[in-house]
């Protein structure tokens, strides 16, 4: 009798309880674990399977063209080289290269083999200006690579 008509279905129990905005956004905590999830070699992701590029493809030709320094290239140098072809390689194995960072080296190595020296460094550059916190540590290497090979006398 003067009891008000039963709520309408939309309208929330309780007019201070949230549980409207409960279903907004997920929380904080899901949103900073992804980016995480993908660089983990194990995540089958659509980036995952668009770079089947593996460490050897990349680091063997680096390695090599690194043995083929040595005989005319400081000592030191050669050594601070192996060093960052080491971390680049680390990176590697614990999966903290992206699809494009792994594609771009990939490129920069059969570059490096065809002796385009140019297009070598240019994918070097291009990884420093778009991808510099992953590539950094170890790229000052690659460059070094680069710019050793190219002056290494031809005719081997």
């Amino acid at each position: 009798p003067a009891g008000a008509p039963p709520d309408p279905p939309n309208a929330p129990a309780d007019p201070t309880a949230p549980p409207p905005r409960a279903l907004g956004p997920p929380p904080l905590g899901a949103v900073g674990a992804a980016p995480r999830a993908e660089g983990r070699p194990s995540a089958a992701g659509p980036e995952q399977e668009e770079c089947s590029v593996s460490a050897d493809t990349v680091l063997v030709p680096l390695r090599a063209a690194l043995d083929a320094c040595r005989a005319t290239v400081q000592k030191q140098v050669c050594n601070d080289i192996g060093r960052r072809l080491t971390v680049l390689e680390d990176a590697w194995a614990q999966g903290k290269l992206s699809a494009p960072v792994r594609k771009r080296m990939n490129l920069l190595v059969q570059e490096l083999q065809q002796q385009h020296w140019d297009a070598a460094d240019e994918i070097h550059r291009s990884l420093m200006v778009d991808h510099v916190n992953e590539v950094s540590q170890w790229m000052v290497g690659v460059k070094r690579l680069i710019a050793e090979s190219r002056d290494l006398p031809t005719g081997e």
